[in-house]
């Protein structure tokens, strides 16, 4: 069977057509995030890197930029994008700045999450929203790739198609629920939603590993499922 260039998209179009409504993560993230923009909404994008959601969504709302890697904010796909180098534990804004802050493939990377927190609540004005997207810690993904370095710099970039110099350390002090609404909580942030959302194609490389991948992944708790994705309010 030949398999599209794309791996992981190519079998999460099968998994859909086996389940109809289903929609990959990153999908889902960007609907939630498109439904808090308006052409004045002042976005940051926390951890923007070269790209993402920014370059689908950036002609609603007035968007910036933030990201410690110099290399990636000066190759970021969307000229345009105002945007700065900054470290998620201190950024260089004033109070309640922002309408939304978006965040993306970032908060496993964190070595002080609760630091982030308390900042993106502090540069969200009241009844701002705080959006995120992040691997779910308890799945065996991040469970493997926990603390073996050359699982990350090798393994990872291959299933994820990143160019190693795009392969950050990670932490996962902010990848499930229970940590995560502690530390937004103490930061002023209230839970809107959060969901969980599971993806096969990560094991998925031809017919028959696809077919073992769903199995896999139909057996594992719902509380495993290998994505996270979260919604918060900042507090009147």
């Amino acid at each position: 069977m030949k398999i599209a260039p794309d791996r992981l998209e190519y079998f999460r179009e099968r998994y859909a057509a086996r389940r109809p409504g289903w929609e990959p993560a990153t999908a889902r993230y960007q609907r939630w995030v498109a439904t808090r923009l308006t052409p004045a909404t002042k976005v940051l994008d926390l951890g923007c890197g070269r790209g993402g959601i920014v370059e689908r969504l950036h002609t609603i709302g007035r968007w910036t930029g933030i990201d410690p890697d110099c290399v990636s904010l000066k190759e970021h796909r969307v000229p345009a994008l105002t945007r700065e180098q900054a470290r998620a534990i201190y950024l260089p804004f004033s109070d309640a700045a922002f309408d939304l802050v978006v965040c993306s493939w970032v908060l496993e990377h964190l070595a002080q999450p609760a630091l982030t927190f308390a900042e993106v609540a502090r540069i969200l004005r009241p009844g701002g929203h705080f959006i995120f997207l992040t691997p779910n810690a308890r799945h065996p993904i991040p469970r493997i790739s926990r603390g073996l370095t050359y699982v990350q710099q090798h393994i990872v970039p291959r299933i994820y198609g990143r160019a190693a110099k795009d392969v950050f350390p990670i932490y996962y002090q902010a990848n499930i629920p229970e940590d995560i609404d502690p530390m937004a909580t103490y930061a002023g942030l209230r839970l809107v939603k959060m969901e969980l959302v599971d993806d096969p194609a990560y094991f998925a490389w031809n017919a028959l590993t696809f077919k073992l991948a769903v199995k896999f992944e139909a057996l594992l708790p719902t509380w495993w499922k290998v994505h996270l994705i979260g919604e918060y309010i900042r507090l009147m």
